[in-house]
């Protein structure tokens, strides 16, 4: 089979035979692998693959396939999979927009992703990212590393308060509602959020944080839902990004809609990074040293548009969201969950929460998997 060193063989002997396009963390997902009686190829090279060499891994034998949201899976992919025998084919994330699903179902393949573990870490990111901004923590980071601090001074570095302005939220599903909780919970800030559907439990849960404040002899907070993306841009002093990605969100903020913000207002994108016209952002930043953005996600990543990085008034981490180690391992689990659990003829998970599927004895289910309905898979009634 794999001769090339940049992949490892575990369990040589399995009967089924699963390639991982990069090394996952923690142990567990690859016993989970193992005890469902597959052969494992990982790829450990840390470099992108190419098409190329995943259809060169799956080769003419290969039962499943766990692969990166850095990697494109489409038709190409999904009909060297199926070839080889391959019945599922798992993302290593929550979002699957790298993903042609029609594809996949067209070739008979399930496709799983890794939701309900990324929540709260990738919002805690986008918190994170909101408040370095606000407060310009990397430019005095750097500011004191060379040298440069003398002594306190009234004007240095002066930054936003947040407490009791107003936080907007574009995609109220789970991570965006998550965000707004914290900030509103966090600093009582008033949310207003646009989403296609209402986010009723999240106006409710707001609504009840309000009560609770004017039972303490506090202002309350105020939650409502905008007509438009434009309405939340105008209004917000801060505008979170959470939507999924589609050719309807692609490129939402444009140079017009930036031209829209306050003039202090601060843009964080922890979701995906075409969501934004790198380029129009590079331009507004440029030319209102007032605004902020604290980015997490790219348009064409690893890559940054000219510029970018050359902006101290835009906070950059590399794709962080959802690395603290406990959701890292609970997205290797999920995956290899619903590899093996779609290989051993399990149904599927429908009961909302996948964290079950990190105990000790989890449901014999495959986690999440998108296309169950297209392809007949069964649902779990455990």
């Amino acid at each position: 089979m794999l001769k090339d060193q940049s992949w490892k063989v575990y369990n040589p002997g399995g009967d089924r035979r699963v390639i991982v396009t990069r090394q996952l963390p923690g142990e567990r997902w690859l016993k989970i692998l193992t005890q469902a009686d597959c052969r494992v190829d990982v790829r450990t090279s840390p470099e992108i693959p190419s098409i190329e060499e995943i259809i060169s891994a799956i080769g003419d034998r290969c039962s499943g396939a766990i692969g990166q949201l850095t990697e494109t899976w489409g038709e190409e992919l999904f009909s060297a999979l199926g070839s080889a025998g391959g019945r599922v084919y798992s993302n290593y994330a929550v979002g699957y927009n790298n993903v042609d699903v029609d594809a996949a179902t067209r070739h008979r393949i399930c496709v799983g992703n890794t939701p309900g573990v990324l929540t709260e870490t990738t919002a805690e990111m986008a918190v994170a990212l909101t408040f370095s901004v606000a407060r310009r923590v990397v430019e005095a980071d750097k500011f004191i590393r060379k040298g440069n601090f003398k002594g306190w001074l009234p004007t240095l570095f002066l930054g936003e308060l947040l407490s009791r302005k107003t936080v907007g939220v574009i995609g109220a599903g789970r991570i965006g509602a998550a965000y707004a909780r914290m900030m509103v919970e966090g600093y009582k800030m008033d949310l207003i959020y646009y989403d296609l559907c209402r986010n009723g439990v999240l106006e409710a849960y707001i609504a009840a944080y309000g009560d609770f404040l004017v039972s303490r002899g506090e202002e309350p907070v105020a939650c409502r839902r905008a007509e438009s993306v434009e309405e939340v841009l105008q209004i917000a002093d801060i505008v979170s990004l959470h939507p999924v990605l589609d050719t309807s969100t692609h490129h939402m903020i444009n140079a017009e809609r930036l031209k829209s913000m306050k003039k202090h207002a601060i843009l964080v994108n922890a979701s995906r990074g075409p969501l934004i016209d790198e380029e129009a952002l590079v331009d507004h930043c440029r030319n209102n040293p007032d605004f902020r953005a604290g980015l997490d996600v790219f348009e064409d990543e690893p890559e940054l548009k000219p510029g970018l990085s050359a902006l101290d008034n835009v906070v950059m981490v590399p794709h962080l969201g959802s690395a603290t180690g406990w959701t890292r391992e609970g997205m290797a689990i999920l995956a290899a969950g619903n590899v093996a659990g779609i290989l051993m003829g399990y149904p599927a998970w429908k009961k909302g929460s996948s964290l079950p599927f990190l105990e000790d004895d989890p449901p014999k289910a495959a986690p999440s998997i998108v296309n169950s309905e297209e392809l007949g898979i069964s649902e779990y009634a455990g």
